[in-house]
């Protein structure tokens, strides 16, 4: 498809679509709680859909009414083998998550999932379940998918420190603490963003966090309740970054997620020099509205303890980046790596082929400034922050057209984002 190019300027209001960290979780939760849970405002994005369809298998009743989602929860005992193999398509969330959720049940199981995400590594999950007593097998020694599963009724506990910090390593590892004998303790590399551990107590469930130490007792019941789902900050950080670098704009976005451990793009902006404001805070959501205008940008360093609060806008900041005075280095972001594709080597390319000066590196990239965009035909490679971020780029390029070749895994995140950059437009 053929992009919008050359912006005059973009302004108006949106309200980006529900988090997509919090909708897999919600219907996880509901489904693992006893009752019904109501969820408002979740995402129906592909990936999603997907966690949704595997509950089903599992034996949940989920009702789906556009409005609201109404899970009818079996608790952890009530799950049951699924007659087929369970697609996760694209979603690396779904398929590691829900290995934590099948640890505990003495049923077997097969998971795959798109060509992409079958060339994800699953031994950050798989290796501590093992050790927990999980038989499980994958493709190759990385233990790709699909991914064969038979947990146990009698799941030991652990004590493990993840080596990579990664939420949905984490989060696995603690719906399968939640179904072992005693108790286990988790220990992050860096914090990562606590969705689960949120949930955990918004459902009656108990959880103690110290630090970047979890710790998670097992034989836990949930309680049915009721979530209302917060804009996706993943989602709003394109539109953002539009507001920031296409002239004469301004754009306000509504309801949008704010938890602490989410909020890594909102530090970088300002840092950079962004005029962004934040009014509107919703303390017990975790919301709040964010306005930016068009901004002058100074070139800054991204590294350490922030990469995990902002591993999913890293493409979209290589983006700003090529708009600010400066050099930007990005560091300590191998976790790119393995994401949908090569994050690292697919962005470089991209908007190198779209005239930035992006020098790729072990663990990041360095982005020169104030570079000149222009025409190019762009292929997402299966990955929706890839495509999102060429459509963006493009709204600055004067000089040739650009071409998005398989536009379509935007609809894993975001099914409405080029009905709302029209919106904008206008």
């Amino acid at each position: 498809m053929k992009l919008p190019t050359n912006a005059a300027g973009l302004s108006g209001q949106l309200k980006v679509p529900g988090d997509k960290s919090i909708s897999h979780r919600s219907i996880m939760f509901g489904s693992l709680a006893k009752g019904v849970t109501r969820v408002y405002d979740i995402l129906r994005g592909e990936d999603v859909l997907s966690t949704m369809a595997a509950f089903r298998s599992l034996g949940v009743e989920i009702e789906d009414h556009g409005s609201e989602v109404i899970i009818h929860g079996v608790g952890f005992k009530g799950l049951r083998a699924p007659q087929t193999a369970l697609d996760m398509g694209n979603s690396g969330t779904s398929i590691r998550l829900i290995s934590g959720v099948l640890a505990g049940q003495a049923f077997r199981a097969e998971m795959f999932g798109d060509d992409s995400l079958s060339k994800r590594p699953m031994d950050r999950v798989t290796v501590p379940l093992r050790q927990m007593g999980v038989e499980v097998s994958g493709q190759t020694d990385r233990d790709l998918p699909p991914l064969k599963l038979k947990g146990t009724s009698h799941l030991r506990p652990i004590t493990y420190t993840l080596p990579v910090a990664s939420a949905q390593v984490k989060s696995a590892l603690i719906f399968a603490a939640l179904q072992a004998d005693g108790e286990s303790v988790i220990t992050e590399k860096e914090l990562t963003r606590n969705h689960t551990e949120d949930m955990i107590r918004q459902f009656g469930g108990k959880l103690t966090v110290n630090g970047k130490e979890i710790r998670v007792r097992g034989g836990q019941t949930f309680t049915a309740t009721e979530v209302t789902v917060p804009g996706d900050i993943s989602s709003a950080a394109f539109f953002l970054v539009a507001g920031l670098i296409v002239p004469n704009s301004i754009i306000r976005l509504e309801n949008v997620g704010i938890n602490e451990t989410r909020t890594g793009i909102i530090d970088v902006i300002q840092a950079m020099g962004g005029d962004l404001t934040i009014s509107d805070v919703d303390e017990l959501a975790k919301s709040a509205t964010l306005t930016v205008r068009t901004s002058q940008l100074q070139a800054t360093e991204i590294s350490g303890a922030i990469i995990p609060r902002l591993i999913d806008e890293l493409p979209i900041i290589a983006l700003l980046a090529t708009q600010a005075n400066g050099t930007t280095v990005i560091r300590d972001a191998e976790e790119l790596k393995v994401k949908e594709t090569d994050r690292i080597q697919v962005v470089a390319d991209m908007l190198n082929a779209m005239g930035a000066e992006i020098t790729p590196t072990a663990d990041g990239m360095r982005i020169k400034g104030k570079t000149q965009l222009t025409g190019a035909t762009i292929n997402t490679q299966g990955d929706h922050r890839i495509g999102m971020t060429a459509a963006i780029a493009a709204l600055l390029v004067t000089d040739g057209q650009v071409v998005l070749e398989r536009s379509e895994a935007i609809q894993t995140s975001y099914p409405t984002f080029f009905e709302d950059l029209d919106q904008l437009l206008r």
